[in-house]
């Protein structure tokens, strides 16, 4: 599903991109705000009262400001390669049964 959502993310980048007739990466932050403004507060005040507030806010602020389709699609092609099959594929052709 991540995966997913970082291709349609991609994609709106790619036609911005033709449209612009240069390289344009949306940020995570442009993204979410579009989507959902109030989670992102939300999130933000959520982070901000915790403990080490102070010290994700710069985090959370350089998250936010990459590319939303490589924030997400990173994490899903990690969880994609962490979650296939191990097993190693065995062909036998007809002769070797």
């Amino acid at each position: 599903m991540l995966i997913a959502f970082a291709v349609i993310l991609i994609i709106i980048d790619g036609t911005r991109s033709l449209a612009a007739n240069g390289l344009v990466f949306t940020p995570l932050e442009a993204t979410w705000e579009s989507m959902n403004g109030q989670s992102l507060a939300a999130v933000r005040e959520f982070l901000g009262t915790r403990l080490f507030g102070p010290v994700l806010d710069p985090v959370v602020s350089a998250v936010l400001s990459f590319p939303g389709w490589a924030v997400i699609g990173v994490p899903g092609l990690l969880l994609a390669w962490a979650g296939r099959s191990r097993r190693e594929r065995v062909f036998l052709r007809q002769d070797q049964i």
